[in-house]
């Protein structure tokens, strides 16, 4: 069976693997959200303008502008939504990098305890085997 401090850097690799995940996600609809705003600001320069692309007339392009700001709206609570759980996942990887650091130590110690008892133990031995010096004051 595996230690607990094994288990827990197993834990740790994991949830920081999420948490990448999870900031890619981040980025990914930060990108989008940038991209509709990006077709906003194209959209309304051209209903300014007076003259709509070919093929186009305002009420298409004030359509589209419609759907492109509920998309917008949409993608910022999910980049909302998304930033939140990133900070959730942040806290949650360094509570799990502590647990992890005492479980290390915790072994760490263990092992120097074991190490240390083993030194002692051998030393015991050795004495038995070793012939006690005579006592100084004999009566």
């Amino acid at each position: 069976m595996r230690s607990r401090a094994d288990k827990l850097a197993r834990m740790v690799s994991l949830v920081k693997l999420q948490l990448r995940l999870s900031e890619w996600q981040l980025a990914q609809l930060r990108q989008q959200e940038k991209s509709l705003q990006d077709e906003q600001e194209w959209l309304v320069g051209a209903l300014n303008e007076g003259k709509p692309p070919a093929g186009s007339s305002s009420e298409s392009i004030a359509r589209r502008l419609n759907r492109t700001s509920v998309g917008a709206r949409a993608v910022q609570a999910q980049a909302l939504q998304q930033f939140n759980q990133v900070r959730a996942e942040s806290r949650r990887v360094k509570q799990l990098e502590e647990v992890a650091k005492a479980a290390v130590a915790d072994k760490l110690r263990d092992a120097e305890k074991r190490s240390l008892e083993e030194i002692a133990g051998t030393s015991l031995t050795v004495r038995e085997w070793t012939p006690r010096p005579a006592s100084r004051n004999k009566t």
